[in-house]
């Protein structure tokens, strides 16, 4: 009669000896861990193997342990719109017989949660909460809740004080006020409870200049201050950012909040000055050749942004002049190309710009309207990736305000806008 011990082995040894993979279930006290607690041997390497491009020359020199972003022009195609590389392939080297790897997709995707962090393209919603119907004002034509159900990972919007409470407020509450920032919040983080294996990025806009305690209310309250990520140590550098799968195991710490203006982390330490961690690209374009050229912050050594995250800034915007004052507004009309996958104006083509200029794809990728056309800034940020395009996009359309219909809400802002502009000015 064979023990206990002897089944198991045999279990496990016969089907290996016949090239197939034995899986044992095992009922433990605690949760498992989908990232490290698989049987068999650890993966040593990761070999890349390469392609042709279609001018006869190799696309890809990887190097040893690179999954592959930022490795090879992936988008494949260059400032003209000539065809250049194709996406590199990767063998895995192993000690002996692979066993299955997990399966459990972070951030959408299982080939992410080995990935640190820094090493990921997000697509951003620029403007959040800013949602409104028949309002040029508004960024976005689905809810928060839609933009993360369809793969948005990174949120960004502008906040100001009104009546003693923060709001979401593009340019002024007078404008477009998309309610108290605890209320966002909430949604937020209620969102990633129900999900726990994604990392979200938020983006705070601190257009008031306001003291970072200010900010440490709302973000208790919405609870986003239990999930927010503190580094081990301050202005960490690109290659010292954690791994998905580490930044979900370790206490659930899975969103990363950065704030543009008068952030204290000595005081508030998950409440990350954006600039020293990140650089982005001019924002507020009406020039549709978007250029990958450092904006914010000004006068930055070039070695000093080379190890920093950063952000292209890529929505396109029309200027207005209203009594003798220019006002931006997001171009609706040119989206399809604006937000496309190739061709002149790009998210595209500016990814493999940035990617020519500073030799990796940008962090972020940040867009009005991410929805139009049909979500294809996935696709763009899938591309910069090297992993599949998944799911479908987008949700329902909170608004569907035709263009003649926003031409009718610039009419019946101008009284506001010329308010505004008074106090201003």
């Amino acid at each position: 009669m064979l023990n206990t011990f002897q089944l198991l082995l045999v279990g496990y040894l016969v089907p290996a000896a016949l090239g197939q993979t034995a899986v044992i279930s095992v009922t433990t006290s605690g949760p498992p861990n989908f990232f490290t607690d698989l049987p068999g041997p650890a993966i040593t390497d990761l070999v890349p193997t390469t392609t042709s491009s279609l001018d006869g020359g190799p696309s890809v020199s990887g190097s040893s342990g690179n999954i592959g972003w930022g490795s090879s022009t992936l988008l494949n195609e260059t400032p003209s719109g000539f065809l250049t590389t194709t996406r590199s392939s990767w063998t895995v080297a192993v000690t002996s017989a692979p066993e299955p790897a997990s399966t459990q997709p972070c951030n959408l995707h299982a080939e992410f949660c080995t990935r640190r962090y820094s090493d990921i393209t997000y697509i951003g919603a620029h403007g959040s909460p800013f949602v409104k119907e028949y309002s040029l004002a508004d960024n976005q034509n689905l809810d928060v809740k839609a933009q993360l159900n369809d793969g948005i990972r990174m949120l960004q919007g502008q906040t100001h004080k009104e009546n003693g409470t923060l709001h979401y407020c593009h340019t002024s509450c007078g404008l477009l006020d998309a309610g108290p920032v605890e209320h966002y919040l909430k949604t937020v983080v209620e969102w990633l409870r129900d999900n726990p294996f994604e990392v979200v990025t938020i983006v705070i806009g601190n257009g008031d200049f306001l003291n970072v305690g200010d900010y440490k209310e709302p973000l208790e309250r919405s609870g986003l201050a239990e999930l927010a990520y503190v580094p081990k140590e301050r202005n960490i550098r690109i290659a010292q950012w954690p791994t998905l799968s580490e930044m979900i195991q370790t206490a659930g710490k899975r969103a990363v909040v950065f704030m543009d203006y008068k952030a204290d982390e000595g005081t508030i330490p998950y409440i990350l000055d954006q600039f020293k961690y990140m650089w982005e690209t001019p924002f507020s374009q009406t020039d549709e050749n978007f250029p990958c050229t450092i904006d914010r912050p000004p006068e930055q050594p070039k070695n000093d942004t080379q190890g920093k995250l950063y952000m292209a800034n890529h929505n396109l915007n029309t200027e207005f002049l209203i009594g003798g004052k220019k006002i931006l507004v997001p171009n609706t009309v040119d989206l399809d190309q604006t937000n496309g996958v190739s061709g002149f104006g790009s998210l595209g083509l500016m990814a493999n710009n940035c990617r020519a200029d500073w030799d990796r794809y940008p962090n972020i990728l940040l867009v009005d309207f991410y929805d139009v056309p049909k979500g294809s800034v996935f696709e763009v940020a899938a591309r910069a990736n090297n992993v599949s395009l998944g799911g479908g996009c987008c949700g329902k359309k909170k608004s569907t305000a035709p263009i003649l219909a926003k031409a009718t809400g610039l009419l019946l802002l101008l009284p506001t806008l010329a308010m505004l502009f008074c106090t201003i000015f």
